[in-house]
């Protein structure tokens, strides 16, 4: 192996082509590294003939091209024994080995790639220039999915024309159009089926157009229609077997008449791939906290001021119960019950019970049985009779006598000491009925 090339060091061999050999190199001046890709001119004069143009070709072509998705060329040079040409040294793999290591990429990952690829043809094509050999070897993926297309050596470029061998093929067999296999004038349309068997062997992983010798491959290329790719491979969608057969069509205005259509074509695919996939998951595991809810009305609806709570009180284990509180005896349920009316918008609700609470509490004088109150208001309960002694035996007859005749109470009287003891009582149960249905109220509202 050569140790330098022009003031290229060169580092090792990459690889060998019909051309020559390729080499990794470093380009002392601003220290980059770079391919050498070289041309043995230690041919006969008609094959040296025909390469030296191809490898002029190339330059003049890649030259005008300056795009991410095709390889960027640096230097062109010439020495005794060999041409060379140094260009982006690209670290990847070729579409071809890819294929051929069997662990094909995944439908996405292949349309995404193939999106790239026809991007830098659009480019290519609004040059004038045609690449006529897309295949896989000439396809590189680097890291991160970049794809690159390389080797514009048999490229048209405007007004000028490849001088080949009578009967030589340009292009590889498996990959040319119907019109480039019989010979005829071909456009960027010739691009867009190459590419398209290129998509095709891509997905599957199998040649659309194959044969034991290249007569048959040709005859497969112009007379035979291969078989949708999703009959190869269930993952691929039916919008993918359409937008191969188009690009592929043997008539050249059933295919693409633009590269950039299939372009568009495969981004819209990738685009609802990428909508069906379920989504990743969050990084996050756990929800930031939540700030504590405003209180709603209901919640402030208690009291809590009628309510005496022991100050300093010990912290209740969780194994006891807690004790009720008691009520106090300063707690009004009539008042409360007002607040809540009021504050739930509820008073119309209310108005027969306030109205007749309001006059039971006003009311000091008997409650006739008649009167809607007395409904309310339970009767007194009867005072303890009087235990009676035991019975004594009694003479058979012996005089009463004279009893003083009775001093005569008036009614009022009566009622003016028995009504003290009667409200009281009255009241007290007033009191714990209206603060049960108080309580209960606005339990039910809480719950609501």
């Amino acid at each position: 192996m050569i140790s330098t090339l022009g003031r290229y060091k060169i580092v090792s061999e990459i690889g060998q082509g019909a051309m020559g050999v390729v080499y990794k190199a470093v380009d002392p001046i601003i220290d980059r590294t770079v391919a050498i890709k070289t041309i043995n001119l230690n041919l006969s004069r008609q094959e040296l003939e025909e390469y030296e143009q191809r490898f002029q070709q190339e330059i003049k072509a890649a030259g005008r091209l300056n795009h991410p998705n095709i390889v960027t060329i640096y230097d062109v040079g010439k020495t005794e024994s060999v041409a060379y040409m140094a260009m982006e040294f690209l670290e990847g793999l070729e579409l071809k080995d890819m294929i051929a290591s069997g662990n094909l990429p995944t439908p996405d990952q292949v349309v995404d790639i193939i999106a790239q690829v026809a991007d830098g043809l659009w480019f290519a094509h609004q040059q004038d220039i045609v690449h006529r050999d897309v295949k896989p070897s000439n396809i590189m993926v680097l890291k991160g999915g970049i794809a690159k297309i390389t080797d514009f050596g048999i490229a048209r470029l405007p007004n000028s024309a490849v001088k080949t061998m009578t009967g030589l093929i340009l292009g590889s067999p498996r990959y040319m159009s119907p019109e480039q296999v019989i010979g005829k004038s071909i456009d960027a349309r010739s691009d867009i089926f190459s590419l398209g068997v290129v998509l095709y062997e891509a997905l599957t992983g199998i040649a659309p157009f194959d044969g034991d010798n290249v007569n048959a491959i040709m005859y497969s290329t112009v007379n035979t229609t291969p078989p949708p790719p999703s009959s190869h491979n269930r993952a691929i969608p039916p919008m993918l077997d359409l937008i191969v057969a188009k690009a592929m069509a043997k008539l050249l205005e059933d295919r693409y008449q633009t590269i950039k259509e299939l372009s568009e074509d495969l981004r819209e695919v990738k685009r609802q791939m990428d909508s069906a996939r379920p989504a990743t998951a969050l990084k996050a595991t756990t929800a930031p906290p939540q700030p504590r809810p405003a209180p709603t009305p209901a919640a402030s609806l208690v009291d809590t001021a009628t309510i005496p709570l022991p100050g300093g009180a010990p912290k209740e284990k969780e194994d006891e119960p807690a004790k009720p509180l008691a009520l106090a005896k300063s707690f009004d349920s009539f008042d409360a019950t007002m607040r809540l009316a009021a504050m739930t918008d509820q008073t119309d609700d209310f108005r027969e019970y306030i109205t007749q609470t309001q006059k039971m509490r006003a009311y000091k004088g008997k409650i006739e049985s008649t009167s809607p109150l007395a409904a309310q208001r339970p009767a007194p309960a009867p005072p303890p009779a009087p235990a009676q002694p035991p019975a004594e035996r009694k003479p058979a007859f012996r005089p009463a006598p004279p009893r003083p005749a009775p001093v005569p109470v008036p009614a009022a009287t009566n009622e003016s000491a028995s009504s003290p003891a009667a409200s009281n009582i009255l009241a007290i149960v007033a009191i714990v009925v209206l603060g049960l249905a108080a309580m209960g109220l606005a339990v039910a509202l809480i719950i609501k």
